[in-house]
């Protein structure tokens, strides 16, 4: 359970309910109809993103391709923000406040998987693929944005709009730069939606950890291991000390804290004493002093390690990601407008799907959801069952932010594997993403319809939020986005993966341009 600091939760206390003037219904309807009618551009979308399964730092297909459709329909784009390639604002409006609506729409390394099947069997082995779904994203603010703007312009509504992709979320590698680089200093609201099995939203601390993504490089000596052992310094060796030094460390951090680690460079050949070594390592703590306590702990075992072996060491900032704080007032306007809407209507097919999934891989059972999940609060998190961290907070600390879950995937499935990927390019990802855009296109309604609540939003991260925590990022102003991580592996895997890439103008579906009859059960 979370235990709010005194001043924080005296705030809380004192706070007003829900008690804002919703949009007008009628104009809800509307705008939930312009998504509807955008059902197959969802489709074409949510299906092109997957085909493409570009990993962090070269969505550069997924860019070019949102951005299209976004320019066709009066947004104004720019690229290239924040210093990274990949990365893109779509603006629209001239006056009003500004709403800034994100998802993220990388995919892991490793993950290929053919969507529609209840089986694993990758699409070209070893190469990426939206085995986290963020395929559904972007596609869902893409159409949230259409229809409110269209909403907005019919019946001269003040307020504008941003839409963002939230790039290399899988190497928790931008969202900290977007911020320093000034993108929502003047953002009155962020709307942001992240993929799951259900609608489901919450406010406060949802003891997501933050974290700082370090690797540490090694130099030694080469020399022949066999002949000359004694003239080498074996950088290898540095890194495996310092791999051992930190499991030790472990009984005696945090119970909270997360880390985890992959040495990216272990020497050329048996041979040869490693002149150069490499080890990647994830520390996630609780709170920004927990990130900066776990960083410096970190450097200190690091330099233990050069030490031991006689080697040299330095290191690089890859990523980095903040608490998260969710927005009160915007969690309870999000929520109302989910209950509205209510869940996709899942049709025999999708709902046989899921259980063939689950069946297939050793999953516990269960229907896809059917019922919108409960508005959380401080006092239903845990800090030991949520391991999991999110570059949303970074955006959470500069702009009144909510995060929410969308339905678009299956329950009780893996998170960061092939399992999520099945679902991704189905009717299931299809209908949750249309059911996203819906709450999101509402929502915005809200959000430009009534002043107080823009002024609440800020005001709760002011006297609430702020009286907990204030920002600290560990990434300093000389540190770069490391926007070359993943350039030899689409090198690799690009030219296998083309082939497999959805044409929308021939095929109805990506199932059926890949000879896949829905549902499949074996």
């Amino acid at each position: 359970m979370k235990v709010l600091g005194c001043s924080a939760a005296l705030a809380v206390a004192l706070w007003p309910g829900a008690a804002f003037a919703a949009a007008d219904a009628a104009l809800k309807a509307e705008a939930s109809a312009k998504v509807e009618a955008q059902a197959k551009l969802v489709q074409e979308m949510v299906d092109s993103v997957f085909s493409f399964a570009e990993p962090g730092f070269q969505e550069y297909l997924t860019m070019e391709y949102l951005t299209g459709i976004l320019e066709k329909n009066g947004f104004t784009i720019t690229r290239g923000v924040a210093g990274i390639p990949t990365a893109w604002t779509a603006t629209w409006g001239s006056d009003g406040p500004l709403i800034a609506l994100g998802s993220d729409e990388d995919c892991p390394r490793g993950l290929s998987q053919y969507p529609g099947i209840p089986t694993l069997k990758p699409m070209v082995k070893g190469a990426p693929g939206h085995g986290e779904g963020h395929n559904s994203g972007v596609p869902m603010m893409i159409a949230a944005a259409i229809a409110a703007k269209e909403v907005m312009a019919k019946n001269k509504m003040p307020g504008r709009l941003m839409v963002w992709p939230g790039v290399a979320e899988e190497l928790l590698g931008a969202k900290a730069h977007y911020v320093r680089a000034g993108m929502f200093r003047r953002v009155d609201a962020v709307l942001f939606g992240h993929v799951g099995n259900e609608f489901s939203t919450g406010w406060g601390d949802p003891l997501r950890p933050g974290l700082v993504s370090v690797e540490f490089n090694f130099t030694g000596k080469t020399a022949h291991a066999g002949g000359q052992p004694w003239e080498g310094n074996s950088a290898l060796d540095a890194v495996e000390v310092m791999d051992v030094a930190w499991n030790f460390r472990r009984e005696h951090l945090p119970t909270s804290h997360r880390s985890h680690s992959v040495i990216t460079n272990g020497g050329e050949q048996p041979n040869v004493v490693p002149g150069e070594a490499s080890v990647w390592y994830y520390f996630r703590g609780q709170r920004f002093t927990g990130v900066q306590e776990l960083y410096k702990i970190g450097q200190e075992i690091a330099q233990a390690g050069a030490l031991a072996t006689g080697t040299k060491v330095s290191h690089r900032i890859l990523g980095y990601a903040a608490p998260n704080y969710n927005n009160k007032p915007l969690a309870e306007a999000l929520y109302a407008n989910m209950q509205a809407v209510g869940m996709p209507q899942w049709s025999a097919d999708d709902q046989a799907f899921a259980k063939a999934v689950q069946e297939k891989n050793g999953r516990k059972l269960q229907p896809l959801r059917s019922e919108v999940g409960k508005l959380s609060g401080p006092d239903d998190f845990d800090a030991s069952a949520n391991g999991t961290s999110d570059d949303i907070g970074d955006v959470m600390w500069n702009a009144p932010t909510v995060r929410f879950s969308y339905p678009a995937n299956i329950p009780n499935l893996i998170g960061h594997n092939a399992l999520s990927a099945m679902a991704m390019a189905t009717p299931i990802a299809h209908k949750g993403a249309l059911a996203g855009a819906k709450v999101v296109a509402q929502t915005v309604l809200d959000l430009v319809t009534d002043p107080a609540l823009v002024q609440a939003a800020r005001a709760f991260q002011h006297d609430v939020q702020f009286a907990e925590q204030s920002y600290a990022p560990v990434l300093g102003p000389d540190d770069k986005p490391a926007i070359e991580l993943n350039d030899e592996l689409m090198a690799k895997y690009r030219p296998a993966m083309e082939k497999f890439y959805y044409q929308p103008k021939k095929y109805g579906t990506y199932l059926e341009q890949l000879g896949i009859k829905y549902p499949t059960l074996e």
